[in-house]
């Protein structure tokens, strides 16, 4: 894995474990070359994860829609940042530019991205790993849910498998390397199948 997005709330949450996994997660990409592709901005988790990268040498991708970086959100410090017009642009150019994900705590906007990409996992639009780092238990309850989804017959065992779960950051990577051991690399489709083209037809 050469890059790989990570989704993760714009607060930093009430328990201070969230925001020390966050810069951990940054400071191990960095060690490991990984570089950071992320939303772009400076606070809460999304900031954390930035610095934890950037104050460890490591190299950070920020993508960002016009309309939040004239909010005054967006990290000035990064190696890059991208500006693009839409938020569904924002999430086709994060994946497209990516070998893997990952999901911290987050609330609506980390759900959205985390269950789109696993629908275009699903549908084998986007075949690399999709981790989910389960810090403080955050995601217990949608990880029963799913089982649920599994057990009334709307969500089929192999595609539940597609999410990668782990409390432990260096668990969940090596969960995901041998992902792409498995799969033989990540063979993403071609890129028109989720870069939004203007039209409304991203899936």
């Amino acid at each position: 894995m050469k890059s790989i997005v990570v989704y993760c709330g714009a607060n930093p949450g009430i328990n201070p474990i969230y925001a020390q996994q966050a810069y951990r997660l940054g400071e191990v990409l960095a060690a490991k070359g990984i570089r950071v592709i992320y939303g772009g901005g400076n606070l809460g988790l999304m900031g954390k994860v930035a610095n934890g990268a950037i104050e460890n040498e490591g190299a950070v991708t920020g993508i960002i829609p016009n309309f939040l970086a004239k909010l005054e959100v967006a990290h000035q410090t990064l190696t890059e940042l991208h500006l693009v017009d839409t938020m569904h642009e924002r999430k086709a150019k994060m994946v497209a530019v990516s070998d893997a994900v990952i999901a911290l705590p987050g609330g609506y906007g980390t759900f959205d991205e985390l269950f789109e990409i696993l629908t275009w996992s699903q549908l084998k639009i986007f075949t690399g790993p999709i981790g989910l780092l389960n810090t403080n238990g955050y995601y217990d309850l949608l990880l029963q849910q799913l089982d649920k989804m599994v057990e009334e017959g709307f969500l089929q065992p192999h595609n539940r498998s597609l999410l990668l779960v782990d409390s432990d950051i260096e668990g969940l990577l090596i969960q995901m390397e041998s992902h792409i051991a498995r799969v033989g690399g990540n063979k993403n489709l071609d890129r028109s199948l989720y870069v939004d083209d203007g039209d409304g037809s991203t899936p």
